[in-house]
């Protein structure tokens, strides 16, 4: 369950006006949330942070790893590229995800893609505008929100981002990477209303590993 005094994800996306545009209630309800966040420093010590609970605030996971980005527009795309691998290593396919990031354009190209994905003619209307050096990542990020039943993303205050301090403090908060998963993933989800879920496995994409998948 959630810890005491802090909002859970779900209330963080709830509460943002950003994922009930344009769509019906039902869309709401979501099987696992993640927030991400990223941090960027020219001395080079930035971060990616990574928090995943299922609705009723159940902990997944949370990571927190260096990271080197040429600024902080492709930091936040580098966060939520790894935050959803992570996630999609811990979710079944029929999952419906909320994603919470402090970036408005990113937001804002993640919900086009979902909305183009039904209606083509979205995206003439909306074309996508991408940070340079972001490009490889943003495709990473397509064929995950391609991977999932629904996603919608919601953009929130930064000072509520609960991946912030991960990201900003990668090294103090390196223990974040070593919790066991809380949850145990379940074959499928139901298409109404299942809400635990997740994975006994600790295992996440390492930043070699990441890096080397999709660098810019």
């Amino acid at each position: 369950m959630a810890v005491h005094g802090r909002q859970s994800l779900r209330d963080l996306f709830d509460e943002s006006p950003t994922p009930h545009i344009a769509h019906p209630p039902r869309t709401h309800h979501r099987h696992f949330y993640v927030a991400t966040d990223g941090s960027y420093r020219p001395t080079g010590d930035g971060g990616l942070g990574v928090v995943i609970e299922t609705r009723d605030g159940t902990r997944v996971a949370r990571v927190a790893v260096p990271d080197t980005a040429p600024n902080n527009n492709v930091s936040e795309y580098r966060a939520l590229h790894l935050g959803l691998d992570v996630l999609a290593a811990r979710a079944p396919p029929n999952a419906r995800v909320g994603v919470l990031i402090d970036h408005d354009s990113l937001a804002a190209n993640v919900n086009t893609e979902v909305l183009a994905a039904a209606d083509p003619d979205w995206r003439q209307r909306r074309p996508t505008s991408l940070p340079a050096g972001s490009e490889n990542h943003w495709r990473g990020i397509r064929a995950r929100i391609a991977g999932f039943a629904e996603l919608r993303a919601a953009r929130i205050d930064g000072r509520e981002n609960p991946a912030h301090p991960l990201a900003n403090a990668p090294d103090e908060y390196a223990h974040v990477n070593h919790q066991k998963d809380r949850c145990v993933m379940p074959s499928q989800l139901s298409a109404v209303e299942q809400s635990e879920s997740g994975s006994d496995d600790p295992q996440f994409p390492p930043p070699s590993r990441f890096e080397g998948r999709a660098s810019d």
